[in-house]
């Protein structure tokens, strides 16, 4: 609860004083018959009004900022993290990259060794060479085909050769280039049965899962790299705050415990709720930031956005056995000759707050365009409320 100066005590004192003098002089009977008034009702004369620095005003539509707080952690987009495998397998016959090492994109990890290497190379050339005579004697045929030499039948096996021997050898390149060898520069004289498995992108490598000797198979994970030079922010949101944030926004975030403070801009949003109740939220990160690796867990704030919302100054909304309220003009009245002012103290749900405003939610029967709030003065009604018991005139 907010905490009262020297001066807000001292006009506090004075208010309960002036109550506690209201009864002085009464009979017993006139402070029986004294107004039995509402619990949510404060009522003071015009001098206690002054006395407390009451003052009243209307409640604005503001566009207030605010700020959300959510925590996270740090990824990489799934085109910056590489799985590495070898589609056809073999024996490891040397590493080159360990963990946390600097590739490039077509930078060699390791070297394997495999028979089938060889098979692949042997079967290639020799589709190859079969090729080049099956479009030589296709050529012929046709030719003598045309010249009625040849029958129709022996020129459609021919060609029928011709095109099978192609797509083997087509096949056969893709394969080779699978495996990491150029089909174009392969001959009789280079055939090896060691290839080389490569980086597919620039990064670092996160992993490392074989050793020298090991075989390994198709489907298993030879090395992970990452890159990091382009990081992203997957954050948590709850539910109530889905409307809140959207594409565009910035964020500042925090790494570990960290005081320097890093930025961020929202450039998705989650399609839906999750079956938590919380909402995702992407930002990515421009440029680099130091110390700050994928996997991190992040602090971050949200500036929330813009909206023209119905707010109070900050000091307007009291707390009161852990509810927010406010408290607005009821009425002027007269009592034993005495004008008295009446402030009705109503619950308020608090939002964002922005610049010494705070957005509020009120009930639906209160009017904003008439209604008179309190905006100055509340926390003294909040006192002059809790010694009610002292204060019938």
């Amino acid at each position: 609860m907010k905490k009262y100066n020297i001066k807000s005590l001292f006009i506090i004192s004075s208010l309960l004083v002036a109550f506690a003098s209201c009864s002085n002089g009464k009979s017993a009977s006139e402070i029986k018959e004294a107004e039995v008034l509402p619990d949510d009702i404060v009522e003071l004369r015009d001098d206690q009004v002054k006395l407390a620095n009451i003052e009243t005003g209307a409640i604005e539509m503001r566009s207030l900022s605010g700020t959300l707080k959510v925590n996270g952690h740090v990824t990489v987009a799934p085109q910056n993290l590489a799985t590495v495998c070898m589609p056809l397998g073999g024996f490891i016959k040397s590493i080159v990259a360990i963990p946390g090492n600097s590739v490039s994109k077509g930078q060699t990890l390791a070297i394997l060794e495999n028979q089938e290497f060889v098979d692949v190379q042997q079967n290639y050339l020799e589709a190859k060479n079969k090729l080049a005579f099956a479009e030589a004697e296709f050529k012929r045929h046709t030719d003598l085909y045309k010249e009625d030499v040849y029958s129709q039948q022996n020129l459609q096996q021919v060609t029928s050769d011709f095109k099978n021997l192609k797509a083997q050898v087509k096949g056969l390149e893709q394969k080779l280039a699978l495996i990491g060898i150029n089909p174009t520069s392969l001959n009789e004289d280079n055939i090896t049965r060691s290839v080389a498995v490569v980086s597919p992108i620039a990064g670092y490598v996160k992993t490392v899962n074989i050793n020298i000797g090991k075989f390994v198979s198709s489907s298993d994970i030879l090395f992970e790299i990452e890159n990091s030079d382009k990081l992203f922010l997957e954050l948590t949101l709850f539910e109530k705050d889905a409307d809140k944030v959207s594409t565009g926004q910035k964020i500042r975030f925090f790494i570990n415990n960290e005081t320097e403070q890093h930025e961020a801009v929202i450039y998705q949003t989650g399609k839906s709720i999750n079956s938590d109740k919380t909402y995702n939220v992407y930002a990515a990160v421009p440029g680099k930031c130091k110390n700050i690796l994928p996997g991190m867990y992040v602090h971050a704030v949200i500036e929330a956005s813009s909206n023209e919302v119905t707010t109070l100054p900050s000091e307007a909304i009291v707390s009161f056995d852990d509810k927010d309220y406010i408290f607005i003009f009821d009425k002027n009245k007269v009592e034993s000759g005495k004008p008295f002012t009446e402030y009705r103290m109503i619950p308020v749900t608090k939002g964002v707050t922005d610049g010494g405003f705070t957005e509020i939610t009120l009930q639906e029967d209160v009017d904003i365009k008439t209604v008179k709030a309190v905006i100055k003065g509340a926390y003294n009604l909040l006192s002059a409320k809790k010694n009610a018991g002292e204060m019938s005139c």
